[in-house]
């Protein structure tokens, strides 16, 4: 398994640095830094901030995705699904948390929100073209696949 380094940076002293859960775990836990106790209305998207900055490696992302115990119990995943964090952005690492559920739930300081997957990815030269080449699928989209 290849390790790269991570550069991060605390902007609140409160903050948390990324961990992981198990010694194969593929997401880092990010924990919201916070003031005061966060409550999330049903159906309500707030953006819950880390504390903390990073320095991904160029050809990575940072994928952030929905701790399953969090989603599963409480309903809150991150609004976009997945959030993208380009390794050119300096910025806090933000999670725009929303509750699915019908009861509002409340974030602690220090709570683990979502997760942190670092990923390689790659930067397509988009070429145009008047012709593609033939599949067996073909231009079958949403569904054709899982018929019989």
């Amino acid at each position: 398994m290849d390790k790269y380094s991570v550069r991060i940076k605390k902007l609140d002293e409160k903050a948390t640095i990324p961990t992981y859960g198990s010694e194969f775990a593929a997401g880092a836990d990010l924990y919201a830094c916070i003031d005061a106790p966060l409550t999330i209305n049903p159906h309500e998207t707030i953006l819950v901030h880390t504390g903390v900055a990073m320095e991904i490696p160029t050809g990575f992302a940072g994928l952030i995705y929905a701790r399953s115990g969090i989603a599963s119990k409480r309903g809150l995943a991150p609004a976009n699904k997945v959030g993208v964090v380009d390794s050119d952005y300096r910025g806090e690492v933000m999670v725009a948390l929303h509750n699915h559920s019908e009861v509002p739930q409340t974030i602690e300081n220090g709570e683990r929100i979502a997760q942190l997957v670092i990923a390689p990815y790659v930067v397509a030269d988009f070429v145009l073209s008047d012709e593609l080449d033939d599949t067996d699928r073909g231009a079958g989209g949403f569904g054709s696949t899982g018929k019989k």
